[in-house]
């Protein structure tokens, strides 16, 4: 990544800092959330996490205004000697017209058994969420790794498109697709071995009922590993409260 394009970044993100000065005048609310999450497969950016097993997940989140953070958490690969991943993040949603942006950061943090991890790092998140038409949603979102003792620098673009469909009986369908690419700034297979550019994508199917999601997704990537091959992944969670 050139130094051009890294102070590009850094420019567009201070300029969508700016915006927070639109949604001063909101009301300011106290939210907080927890859900627990079992999933066929951890997926992250196409790359299975949890050895093609399926692993339970959770998190709790709480925002204030356009304030937001929180902590999520799962299991990994077993034979990695049963690490578990917790993440924590926070960032602001400010709202311009018909856009609400999303600027934030997420430090990934990585726990054994028997030992300390050594592959903690941290992420910086720009994107956006606008709705051209009712019941039509688009995100595309920027994420950044600057180069740290445990990651090379590395950037991932992802664009997605969700359409929520009419109700049927209790269940409430959306349908939703994402593409996104990853780059990095080295050539080792920072993530389990796998090439550091390529392509990935999802399509699927979410059914909302009450305080539960169930989800139907098909997942590949152009990497030519195990790990991203091809693959239909199901997962249920609930929302409290």
């Amino acid at each position: 990544m050139t130094t051009s394009f890294t102070k590009t970044v850094g420019a567009a993100g201070i300029a969508l800092l700016a915006l927070t000065g639109v949604a001063a005048a909101e009301d300011r609310e106290f939210a907080w959330s927890v859900t627990g999450t079992g999933t066929s497969d951890y997926i992250f950016r196409g790359i299975s996490l949890s050895d093609e097993k399926p692993v339970f997940q959770a998190s709790v989140d709480g925002s204030y205004g356009i304030w937001y953070f929180g902590a999520w958490g799962s299991i990994l690969n077993e034979q990695a000697g049963d690490p578990v991943e917790i993440d924590f993040y926070t960032g602001i949603k400010p709202v311009l017209g018909p856009v609400t942006f999303d600027l934030g950061v997420v430090y990934y943090t990585y726990f054994w058994a028997d030992e300390p991890s050594d592959l903690d790092y941290y992420e910086l998140k720009a994107g956006f969420s606008y709705s051209p038409v009712k019941d039509l949603t688009i995100k595309p979102v920027f994420w950044w790794v600057p180069d740290q003792a445990n990651s090379p620098e590395q950037w991932a673009i992802e664009g997605t498109v969700a359409y929520a469909l009419p109700q049927v009986g209790i269940f409430t369908p959306t349908i939703s697709g994402l593409v996104g690419y990853q780059e990095a700034d080295t050539n080792n297979g920072f993530y389990l071995g796998a090439d550091d550019d390529y392509t990935y994508w999802n399509a699927g199917l979410a059914l909302g009922v009450e305080k539960f999601t169930f989800d139907f997704r098909y997942w590949d990537t152009t990497i030519d590993n195990g790990l991203a091959d091809e693959r239909f992944v199901f997962t249920a969670s609930i929302t409290l409260p």
